[in-house]
């Protein structure tokens, strides 16, 4: 029997963060207090520190600067172009 795997929020990621930075508790005790393993809590603390408002995206979906957004859309346009040239018949 496989064990499901727990998915948190990023408001509730943001709220157990809050309580260690801002309120100053001890993470150990803000973890067992929202039932959650410490570990979690301190790599959530220390992502939040890493990446700001790019943390916590949600659903494993990864977060993009404007630049990474850019080369993106840029990579799918190039990509279009491929297809619709290597479709095209020559005369």
């Amino acid at each position: 029997m496989t064990k499901q795997r727990k998915n948190y929020s990023p408001e509730f990621k943001r709220k157990a963060i809050a309580m260690v930075v801002e309120q100053g508790q001890a993470a150990t005790e803000v973890a067992r207090s929202l039932g959650i393993h410490d570990g979690n809590l301190r790599r959530w603390v220390r992502e939040q520190n890493e990446k700001k408002e790019m943390s916590f995206p949600g659903k494993g979906q990864q977060a993009l600067t404007p630049d990474q957004q850019r080369i993106k859309e840029l990579q799918g346009k190039s990509w279009a172009g491929q297809c619709r040239m290597t479709t095209e018949l020559p005369l």
